[in-house]
């Protein structure tokens, strides 16, 4: 099969797995030429397939030597055409490299969110390795079933008190499109708090402690998005702003007791602006992306999720560079929200217009990073070869 990119509403479709390697590939390649540092050993990712999570685990995994679990739920390949989704390539050739470097790995595919995976993944963790040392919760999704009555929340990316009207990105013609951000209501805040915040990071927590398998000095670490005064409209002041708010309460919860009884850490890391599979489809935000990345791009301050959590566990979790601010949160997004970037963000965004959106914004370079976490756009695969998926498919997770 010839694989080529189909882009639907800014969903890309199809995957290339020869890409989705080369993205892996690369990621690896910057850990080994930045060097290894110290760190935990046994770590335990909830959404370690792509975005933040699969650089946390590559960082980890490549950087310290640590063994790395991950929970996600991802599509393999079905058939002669059904690509799966890129997660699942991630995982597959993360697995394939994590094993040429001797490195320890596990991976689970299904609904983090249920009890039976929590008690599939503490089962492996008691038999293979007694404890674990650090907890990552990187898990985005749109929908929860509660585990303890059944009960199915769907989260909205809305915001609140009143609409919001802005510029979004149009994947496949590099214009811009009015997008308009509804506002929510009290049932749907609330259930966007249940999909996206703390409780089930709190679950893990709890049922990991519960069976024993918490190390001394155990710290986990939940990933949220604060953003800049331009984004605050469609995230710190939407609905995802109210998840993530309740995400910071669990953080404290979890802190008292961590502390006290492992003398460890429960902290909320807020990342920077990049192009994930989740935020690709946050109305407004890719302008805001694109204008970003040109700009941090001529200071040279840019990163991509592998340097920035390289920097975050190296410098900030396990260094002693730690970047905190008056809530305690570490924040690696230091250099996105530095006032001269900020203030030449918000004077381009004031004037992006369709005529010239290529000219001040890098929004070849966004959308470049988006079709790349698809597999797409690298220099060095061959697009035009035929793809095996039915023997791809052969390759297992383990």
């Amino acid at each position: 099969m010839i694989i080529k990119p189909v882009v639907k509403n800014n969903i890309c479709v199809r995957v290339h797995p020869i890409g989705c390697k080369e993205n892996v590939r690369r990621q690896i390649d910057y850990v080994k030429e930045a060097g290894k540092f110290k760190g935990p050993e046994k770590v335990l990712i909830i959404g370690g397939s792509s975005g933040y999570g699969l650089a946390s685990r590559i960082a980890l995994g490549f950087g310290c030597g640590a063994s790395t679990i991950n929970v996600s739920f991802e599509l393999p390949p079905k058939g002669k055409s059904k690509t799966g989704t890129a997660g699942w390539w991630n995982n597959v050739f993360f697995q394939q490299f994590a094993r040429e470097e001797g490195l320890e790995f596990k991976d689970f595919v299904g609904d983090a969110f249920s009890k039976e995976m929590k008690d599939q993944v503490i089962s492996y963790i008691k038999d293979k390795y007694g404890k674990i040392d650090l907890l990552i919760y990187s898990l985005a999704s749109n929908r929860r079933t509660d585990p303890t009555d059944g009960t199915t929340y769907s989260s909205v990316l809305k915001s609140i008190g009143e609409e919001v009207r802005g510029y979004s990105i149009d994947i496949n013609s590099l214009n811009l499109k009015e997008e308009v951000m509804e506002a929510a209501t009290e049932e749907e805040i609330q259930d966007t708090i249940k999909v996206m915040g703390g409780e089930d990071w709190k679950m893990w927590v709890d049922m990991l402690e519960e069976e024993g398998v918490l190390a001394e000095g155990f710290k986990t670490i939940a990933y949220t998005y604060l953003g800049s005064k331009a984004t605050y409209p469609i995230y710190k002041d939407g609905t995802i702003g109210q998840a993530k708010k309740h995400l910071e309460k669990t953080a404290s919860i979890l802190q008292a007791s961590i502390g006290e009884k492992y003398h460890g850490e429960a902290l909320i890391s807020s990342s920077k602006a990049i192009v994930t599979k989740a935020s690709i489809y946050i109305p407004i935000f890719p302008v805001y992306g694109a204008v970003l990345y040109k700009v941090m791009k001529e200071a040279g301050t840019h990163e991509g999720e592998i340097e920035q959590k390289y920097r975050l566990f190296r410098d900030m979790i396990y260094g002693e560079n730690r970047i905190v601010d008056e809530n305690g949160r570490v924040r690696p997004d230091n250099l996105e929200l530095e006032e001269e970037i900020q203030n030449k963000v918000e004077s381009i965004l004031k004037d992006v217009t369709n005529e010239n959106v290529r000219d001040i914004t890098d929004i070849e370079g966004f959308v470049e990073d988006f079709m790349k976490i698809n597999g797409f756009e690298f220099d060095n695969v061959d697009y035009g070869e035929d793809v095996d998926l039915e023997e791809l498919a052969k390759i297992e997770l383990v």
